[in-house]
């Protein structure tokens, strides 16, 4: 398989429709906070959903309250005009607008007279002892549950074998990310979030042979001279279109903070032979990816302090989806943690669909023109 399949921003069916024809299930989820290795554990194919590319979701706000989050609504629209054809929706409640998602495509399921599989799990929002007990009881009964759908038992030696390949997944997403500290990166910021949104619609085993390949050609390609170095922040991004049109002004996006780029990849994960379930529960509970939790705030802050320092970043973009929940006043913590360190914050609030693009380059090159000088 060529890695030009990284590239390919649109949404793509083909490995779900292969995966299926197998005889096998394919599941959408939307929060990271669902934790693909159970899936693969199940023998169930696990398919994030995003939003990339939709231009009309009118169908899906009738369903959905003018409160919600335009990406949010556009995903259900793509469950409602067939992009999505999958066997069932498994959600946490990472925030409100997924189970606003999961409630309006079980409703509107049931009835279409379609027999599929929606779940949810509680993700809490503080990490203890407690909260990874209660975790670690939701994730077993979703893997009971999977199991019972595709008639594969989730043992601890399944779950095993699933952490090994997703551990392979992220060595190979930190190789990525090392590759933009250089002085001249090889490879966009607009060219990364494509690669790690290609995870959605792949299978592990050829995203890992596509990651492998486009790691092996990298020392082939021409470095990138920009204006300044950039990193994004902020709520769930599905468009590099969006990245692109910042660094055709001159500045390149080396470093990001957000669940579809390095935050939905994150660390190794460190299994206890003994409590493999549980060592799933601690890990993803733990994982920074957004500032949903109540007591991992200032640890977020200063991954992001600290990946601005070890990317070289000289500015800082943070986007915020309108109405998002999770990003919708951060930066009024963060901004005096990137003044104290010499960082300029650009804040843009956009929407799911790319309709102020113009609006967006006039003030990507006015941060870039301020940075250069």
């Amino acid at each position: 398989m060529s890695y030009e399949k990284l590239f390919e921003t649109n949404i793509s069916s083909e490995s779900v429709k292969a995966w299926k024809a197998s005889g096998k299930k394919a599941l959408g989820y939307v929060c990271c906070h669902v934790p693909e290795e159970i899936f693969y554990a199940a023998d169930i194919l696990p398919v994030r959903l995003r939003a990339t590319n939709c231009v009309d979701s009118s169908d899906a706000e009738a369903w959905m309250s003018s409160f919600s989050c335009s990406y949010a609504r556009s995903i259900l629209q793509y469950l409602m005009n067939g992009t999505y054809d999958l066997d069932g929706l498994v959600q946490s409640d990472g925030c409100m607008m997924p189970t606003r998602i999961l409630d309006n495509w079980d409703h509107l399921s049931k009835k279409a007279g379609k027999k599929l599989f929606i779940y949810q799990i509680g993700a809490p929002r503080i990490t203890n002892e407690t909260t990874i007990g209660y975790y670690k009881a939701e994730l077993q009964t979703l893997a009971d549950k999977l199991g019972e759908v595709s008639g594969k038992k989730v043992t601890d030696e399944a779950l095993k074998a699933a952490i090994a390949k997703t551990n392979e997944m992220r060595a190979l997403i930190a190789q990525l990310y090392e590759l933009r500290k250089a002085e001249k990166p090889v490879v966009s910021g607009s060219e990364v979030l494509s690669i790690t949104l290609a995870e959605c619609d792949l299978t592990i085993d050829e995203y890992i042979a596509a990651l492998k390949e486009f790691l092996a050609d990298a020392k082939n390609r021409k470095p990138i001279e920009a204006r300044a170095r950039l990193m994004v922040i902020g709520s769930a991004l599905d468009n590099p279109e969006y990245l692109k049109v910042i660094e055709d002004k001159g500045g390149l996006i080396v470093a990001d903070n957000m669940c579809f780029g390095y935050k939905a990849f994150g660390k190794q994960i460190v299994v206890d032979d003994k409590d493999v379930m549980g060592s799933l529960a601690k890990y993803y509970l733990d994982r920074i990816a957004c500032p949903r939790s109540l007591d991992s705030r200032p640890a977020l802050h200063k991954d992001i302090v600290a990946d601005c320092k070890a990317y070289g970043v000289q500015g800082v973009i943070y986007q915020k989806m309108q109405n998002c929940e999770c990003w919708g006043g951060e930066s009024f913590y963060l901004e005096p943690e990137l003044k104290a360190i010499g960082l300029p914050m650009l804040q843009l609030e956009r929407e799911e669909q790319m309709a102020n693009a113009g609006q967006l380059a006039i003030r990507a090159e006015a941060f870039v023109e301020m940075l250069d000088k």
